[in-house]
């Protein structure tokens, strides 16, 4: 029987550590502070809106949305950054993904202050990612598997760990905080050859292939820890994951679910690097001592 490796208790003791932060903060007469940007209307950028605002106010974070018009030129958003970056009010900068074709890709994620780049866009964080220096912001859902993982006791160190998956969003930075955690890692992908042969014999499995239902119970083992960071339509208006879990829960070791898995830890996480990125700029501004 498999365990479900559920994220509440995750995100709790996530919070309780970053509301006593903040609490510290406010001694100082600091109070961390959010700046979402949104182009458009899109309705999956509302909900997820809508799920940081609730979690800011829980946990003391004021939040500020810039809705801004599809229309608007790079010119126009430029500017908005750099009176964002310049604003010593604001600490955590976060724009909404995908963005309307005409803004170029290649040049937004060089316009943010990388102190305030809480989702780790700016191509200087993620070096520092891939460099080991793990005090840099880490995209989020990297992250929360490495905090979930560490939260359950898995052992990191020298296990021998599989990421299905090697975007620049997950399964290439999840690798490299791996590496800094000793682990063994193996990158898969789609072009992998018997890719159940190579997940089978691993410690743990990180499935972030994108692809609905795409693991079975071929790819595991009986010992095999399963962390599933897919999203995906199952066809039928329901969301899945990257694995079968009904399929694969009864034959693992121990498996996160679908809904109320890592998904439900990386709020939490991008909460948590608006508290560290408030701590630091407040830290290098003025005599602040944080203890």
């Amino acid at each position: 029987m498999g365990e479900k490796l559920a994220g509440k208790p995750v995100v709790q003791t996530l919070r309780e550590n970053i509301t006593s932060r903040v609490a510290t903060l406010n001694e100082k007469e600091v109070t961390p502070m959010l700046l979402l940007i949104r182009v458009g209307a899109r309705e999956d950028d509302i909900s997820y809106e809508r799920s940081i605002l609730k979690n800011c106010d829980l946990l003391g974070i004021n939040c500020v949305v810039n809705e801004l018009p599809t229309s608007i030129s790079m010119e126009e958003l430029t500017k908005v950054f750099e009176e964002a970056n310049s604003d010593t009010n604001i600490h955590g900068i976060m724009i909404f993904r995908p963005l309307p074709d005409h803004l170029d890709p290649d040049v937004i994620p060089n316009l943010i202050d990388p102190a305030k780049d809480i989702d780790c866009m700016s191509p200087i964080n993620l070096q520092k990612v891939f460099e080991g220096k793990s005090r840099s912001f880490a995209p989020c859902t990297p992250k929360a598997v490495i905090e979930l993982l560490k939260h359950y006791e898995i052992p990191l160190e020298g296990a021998n760990v599989v990421v299905a998956g090697r975007s620049l969003v997950v399964g290439k930075p999840l690798s490299m905080l791996l590496l800094d955690e000793n682990s063994s890692v193996t990158i898969c992908h789609s072009r992998t050859k018997e890719m159940p042969s190579v997940t089978a014999k691993a410690d743990i499995v990180v499935a972030a292939i994108g692809k609905a239902k795409f693991m079975n119970e071929e790819y595991f083992s009986e010992s095999s820890i399963v962390v599933d960071v897919g999203i995906n339509d199952d066809g039928n208006g329901k969301m899945c994951g990257d694995v079968d879990y009904d399929a694969v829960f009864d034959k693992v070791k121990a498996i996160t679910p679908t809904i109320g898995g890592v998904g439900l830890i990386t709020t939490t996480i991008l909460l948590g690097h608006v508290v560290q990125a408030c701590e630091t700029l407040n830290s290098t501004k003025k005599n602040f001592s944080l203890v």
